[in-house]
């Protein structure tokens, strides 16, 4: 098994507002390192997960489970 990478997260008060979003969530708080991505990140997600599609939302979070557990995530 490898060695997962640590990445220190960045204080909230130092993202600029502009990129800032409401969610905690430790995966879009890693983005703070370049807070740009993070606005990103945490908007592709939104779209993935909560946009008109083919797969219920319940569907799209067991595929996220699944894909998770395969790759070994430890969140």
């Amino acid at each position: 098994m490898g060695v997962m990478a640590h990445i220190d997260y960045v204080d909230p008060d130092s993202i600029p507002a502009e990129d800032r979003v409401d969610d905690d969530d430790n995966i879009i708080r890693i983005h703070g390192v370049h807070s740009r991505v993070l606005r990103l990140h945490h908007d592709l997600y939104r779209e993935l997960m909560y946009s008109r599609g083919p797969l219920s939302r319940i569907q799209r979070e067991m595929i996220a489970v699944v894909v998770s557990a395969a790759n070994a995530c430890h969140y």
